[in-house]
This record gives structure tokens, sequence and C-alpha cells, in this order.
């Protein structure tokens, strides 16, 4: 069973201070940094690109969870590596096998990871399914690609419930990362039907102390983890 971990979403906080955003995962002990790519055109929104990683990764060696919610990641799979990224996670939605294969080897020849994320209303395609054992993390969106801020949305639970079935009975070692309105109130559930990397945005940076937030949210998973 893999463990929690916590992965704060940049995309919450300042834009025009992303280097405290940075400051505050590192002091309340997050995992890693989630790093929200919009390319204005797969989602409504334009955030940033390789530039501002590799600025930011200049200031922590905390692991780099990069997701391109973009049409096209072959054009940038290279430059999101060279800028720093550990963990280039790809939508299965503008992929198949053979377009997945291609990400991977890229990745795959530069020592990182590579994950694979579907919308709220998108199932694991089959493809994907018979990839799992190349993919570190299954990221589901539990809001719509775009903007943070956004309430989770609890009808995605049962497939998250699937992917952890999914992972268990294939024998694999994916993480089941949950990117989406992650909150105190709804972490238990989310821990309980698989998930266990966390992606908070509001949820952390949102907060009144958000270095603090990061352990609430860390302690909370940990009790449903533990079942209390």
């Amino acid at each position: 069973m893999n463990g929690i971990r916590i992965a704060p979403s940049i995309l919450a906080w300042d834009l025009g201070d992303l280097e405290r955003a940075v400051e505050i995962s590192v002091s309340g002990g997050a995992d890693q940094i989630h790093l929200d790519v919009i390319d204005g055109h797969f989602a409504p929104n334009i955030t940033f690109g390789p530039g501002t990683v590799k600025a930011l990764r200049r200031r922590t060696d905390l692991k780099f969870d990069t997701h391109l919610m973009i049409d096209n990641p072959g054009a940038y799979v290279g430059k999101f590596l060279d800028a720093g990224s550990d963990l280039l996670t790809f939508h299965a939605e503008v992929l198949d096998g053979p377009g997945f294969d291609e990400l991977y080897r890229a990745v795959k020849a530069k020592g990182k990871e590579a994950g694979l994320a579907v919308k709220p209303e998108t199932e694991v395609p089959r493809w994907a399914v018979d990839r799992l054992d190349k993919v570190s993390a299954l990221v589901v969106m539990t809001v719509s690609p775009g903007f943070s801020g956004q309430t989770m949305d609890m009808s995605v639970m049962p497939k998250i419930q699937r992917a952890k079935e999914m992972i268990s009975d294939g024998g694999f070692g994916t993480d089941i990362e949950i990117d989406g309105g992650v909150e105190p109130e709804n972490v238990r559930e989310v821990v309980r039907r698989g998930g266990n990397v966390l992606v908070a945005g509001a949820g952390v940076y949102g907060k009144d102390d958000p270095v603090s937030a990061i352990s609430v949210l860390r302690n909370k998973a940990e009790e449903a983890r533990r079942g209390q």
C-alpha cells in the first residue's frame, strides 16, 4: 500500500509570488509540489510554462509533479523535463496507446516518472489499463480542469474505488492521485476510496495558515488510512 503524500498546488497561490508558494510547501512538510500547466485549449485557462518550472526548481529539491493539461504534450515533454519536472502527467483524453508509449520513452530516457490523468467524466481507457505498469501516478480529477478553488465532485468517488481495485488486481505500484477540491472535510472519503496522493490548492493556500494546513490534511488522511 502506497503511503499518503500531500502535493500542494501552487496555482491556488498568488502567481506573482510563486517562490513563497514553494516556501510554504517546504515549511509545511509537503511531499511534492503540484504544477498545473494549462494551455488555453485543453482547458479554459493559461497558467505557466517551462520557464516558471525552471525558475522554481532552483528553490527546492521537492519532487515536482507537473500536470500537463495541454492538447499537444509531445511538443513540450522535453522542455518540462529539462526544466526540472520529476513526474510528468499527461491526459488520457488527448492520447492513445502508441502516443503514450512515445511520451513514456522520452520520460524514462531522462530517468523521470510518467503519470496519466483523466477528467471527472472520463473512465480510464483500456489502453491505459494495459500500461499501468508504466504509470507512476494515475491522476483522477475531481473537478473540471482549468481553475483552482472548485468544489470536489463527489460523484467521482466510485471511479477512485474502481481505480484502486484495478491497480490492486494487477499488482501495480501506481499511486492514485486525487486532484481537485481536496479539503479536510472530504479527505476521509477520498482516502477510504483509495486515493493516496492528495493535490490541494485552496485546501492549503486558501487557509489562514497554509503551512499548518498541510499537516491538517496529512493527519486526517492518516487517520482515514488507519480506519479511525
